[in-house]
């Protein structure tokens, strides 16, 4: 009965960590805007200026996209990835040496072997050899893979590079019934690229994505540890 409670407490940290979700990242927080001084105001003119202060400006000839630290931006999952390899290797090698009987001096020699055998059954012995060998080898492999993931995500800018460049981040959390589901991405987007405020995954330089689960559905899908250590390298067998 001492055991019981040892047994309950296992029981409930490990429903404990099964009811765990996912928690946010602190690299891919969404970067807040910086603070930025209000421009002076000239009374002598009816338009002010208002490039000094980028928080304020409204740009009339083309579309609101992201550009600032801190503005928003959606990334389009295109990724799609097949690759295949195929290797096939035949090896051949015969050798074959073949040395006859030489003649000395106007005679082929010929000898008995040393032994207990009489010598009228191994005095025909000659100099002459011969040998045979063959090596042969054949080796095939075969591996394919392929992936794909679409969807979107919206991301904000976390730093402007001094060529205009966006280094963008951002993650998305989504909590099912069985369990949680989450997208990452960073990356380099140029502001070229954006249509829309929008740009497709495969125009990001440096892009990182992350999808991943956790709850009953993942669980059930990966392979216990005991499963794990036979498969392992560490299991010499």
């Amino acid at each position: 009965m001492r055991y019981i409670p040892a047994f309950l407490s296992i029981a409930l940290l490990l429903s404990g960590c099964a009811s765990s979700s996912i928690k946010p990242d602190p690299a891919y927080a969404p970067a807040r805007p910086q603070p930025v001084a209000e421009a002076p105001v000239n009374n002598g003119a009816i338009y002010q200026t208002s490039f000094a202060d980028p928080g304020y400006s409204l740009v009339l000839f083309e579309d609101q996209r992201a550009r600032r630290v801190g503005d928003i931006l959606t990334i389009t999952l295109v990724e799609s990835t097949n690759a295949s390899k195929e290797a096939k290797t035949n090896t051949k090698k015969e050798n074959a040496v073949d040395i006859s009987n030489p003649t000395l001096l106007g005679a082929t020699p010929q000898f008995s072997t040393p032994g207990l055998l009489p010598l009228s059954s191994n005095r025909n012995n000659t100099l002459a050899n011969k040998l045979n060998s063959t090596q042969d080898f054949s080796g095939t492999g075969d591996s394919s893979q392929k992936n794909s993931l679409s969807g979107s995500i919206t991301v904000t800018v976390a730093e402007v590079l001094p060529n205009g460049y966006l280094m963008v981040r951002g993650e998305k959390l989504i909590t099912l019934n069985q369990g949680d589901e989450y997208v990452r991405f960073s990356g380099i987007v140029r502001p070229q690229d954006i249509r829309n405020n929008s740009v497709q995954s495969t125009q990001v330089a440096n892009a990182q994505i992350t999808y991943a689960g956790k709850g009953q559905v993942a669980d059930a899908n990966a392979v216990g540890w005991l499963a794990r250590f036979f498969l392992s390298a560490l299991w010499p067998f």
